[in-house]
């Protein structure tokens, strides 16, 4: 298998080519900046380019650009983006590109050599291979993404009164708190839930509907039927 690697660290590049081709792996190229690599790519058309992620000029994002360059460029050709960070934006990226022939895994998480030997043959074959923290943030994030994730614990029980019907004054007396309190939770949750102003009464329903949304199947607000 032939590969590329990028790195613009000049020992931690040749210490890997060396581990590398004794895997049994072909290293046609060395590249030390993101654009040296695109040019070795599209002259030398590898199997897998090994990438680091923060590469020359800036060290922020220049070896994920080379990857969807590449990717772009060249869709037969790997990609394995290697990071020291869990950047779940440049992970995304590459994966919403294509989630074909592409990795991105943690440098300090390749222990082994292993590890980073499956991970190209897996990417050479079309695979995608993301390291497991990055996956835990993504979902994390995607949880975030609920609008009921940004309401703390009181401003949660309080919508769930609201959905049971409850007045402003039936919440404060439920949850012996002042009128002035509920009526501040209250304007937390629509400004988090992005209602627009209008009449509270009418900036009800829609909170509402997004908190019986949120219910698993099957269930229903407290009162509700």
């Amino acid at each position: 298998m032939r590969l590329i690697l990028a790195e613009d660290v000049a020992l931690l590049r040749q210490s890997m080519a060396v581990a590398l081709t004794g895997a049994g792996f072909t290293v046609i190229g060395e590249a030390a900046s993101a654009d040296a690599l695109v040019a070795m790519v599209d002259a030398d058309r590898p199997d897998v380019a090994v990438i680091d992620v923060r590469m020359p000029p800036t060290y922020t994002s220049e070896g994920v650009r080379a990857a969807l360059d590449i990717r772009a460029g060249q869709p037969r050709v790997g990609v394995l983006v290697l990071s020291q960070y869990v950047e779940t934006v440049y992970a995304l990226q590459l994966l919403e590109q294509s989630g074909a022939g592409v990795g991105y895994l943690l440098e300090d998480r390749v222990t082994a050599l292993s590890t980073l030997t499956e991970a190209i043959e897996a990417v050479a074959r079309g695979g995608s291979v993301i390291d497991r923290e990055v996956v835990r943030r993504l979902l994390r994030r995607q949880r975030r993404a609920d609008p009921l994730d940004e309401l703390t614990e009181r401003e949660r029980e309080v919508l769930a009164l609201m959905a049971e019907g409850r007045s402003n004054h039936a919440i404060a007396s439920h949850l012996v708190m002042g009128h002035k309190t509920v009526e501040t939770h209250i304007a937390n949750i629509f400004g988090k839930l992005n209602l627009p102003p209008a009449a509270d009464g009418h900036r009800r329903v829609p909170a509402v509907l997004t908190y019986l949304r949120s219910l698993p199947a099957g269930d229903a607000a407290p009162g509700t039927s």
